[in-house]
């Protein structure tokens, strides 16, 4: 693997890792908005493929930068992914039927009561047409849900990793100072001294 990424990749991915972790918790749990995680991923990506080969301090050839990129993004968007369909899975499979009033649906936990928490609200009808219309029918269709907005998350994460690769690759290293040379005949100081 080593031959294809750099290591400053794989640190790069793991620090992804971390991004996904505080992204999921912040806006699923904290504040439950799932569409910021969307609008955040490739954002996140494009960070991350930067971040990897600054890491790498790579800039060429531009393959192995977009690599690193890509790596690292990937490994981002796996995170992400997986982290979002945990929780979701907690919410969908964690529902009791408690209600805010004290009183409990008749429901058998999880995507049962989700189920008649929509028949409750009158909101039964509007799931008809999609074809749910009871606890199994609504736990196929989360899942059918997640599974395209998992795939999506990743995707859009390595394609923001990706486009961080391809801004690194216009960037150019820094030109290195050259070492200053003593002036002829001083004797060069050894280094730690005063």
């Amino acid at each position: 693997m080593r031959r294809v990424i750099d290591q400053g990749a794989v640190f790069g991915g793991w620090v992804g890792v971390g991004m996904a972790l505080v992204l999921a918790i912040a806006f699923e749990l904290i504040i439950p908005v799932q569409t910021l995680v969307f609008m955040l991923a490739p954002l996140m990506g494009v960070l991350i493929g930067v971040y990897a080969n600054v890491r790498s301090e790579r800039w060429r050839p531009r393959g192995r930068v977009l690599m690193n990129a890509a790596y690292a993004s990937l490994v981002t968007g796996i995170a992400v992914a997986l982290l979002y369909v945990i929780l979701r899975l907690v919410f969908i499979y964690g529902d009791t039927g408690a209600m805010p009033d004290g009183s409990t649906l008749t429901c058998h936990t999880g995507p049962d009561c989700i189920y008649q928490r929509y028949v409750q609200a009158g909101q039964a009808s509007d799931l008809a047409p999609l074809g749910i219309n009871d606890g199994k029918s609504l736990e196929a269709a989360a899942w059918h849900e997640l599974s395209i907005f998992g795939v999506g998350l990743i995707v859009i994460t390595v394609a923001g990793g990706l486009a961080g690769g391809v801004i690194r690759t216009f960037s150019s290293p820094p030109k290195s100072q050259p070492l200053p040379v003593p002036p002829s005949g001083a004797r060069p100081r050894p280094q730690g001294s005063v």
